[in-house]
């Protein structure tokens, strides 16, 4: 699945590096602390690897 906005695909980045051990989950926050414990390493790619183009920086929930 895409990423919707810039922050999301931010957030599976940050995840998918925990998930890796490239980083300590410990430093994981908010929305990347839970996407790193409900979403496996091919769905937090997908999401990382959206493109950027005209993105907005956030989407609203509604």
């Amino acid at each position: 699945m895409p990423a919707k906005s810039k922050a999301q695909q931010k957030a599976a980045g940050a995840a998918l590096a925990a998930k890796r051990k490239d980083m300590k989950k410990s430093e994981l926050k908010g929305a990347s602390k839970s996407m790193e414990k409900s979403m496996t390493e091919k769905e937090l790619e997908e999401m990382a690897s959206t493109k950027r183009k005209g993105k907005k920086e956030h989407v609203s929930k509604s």
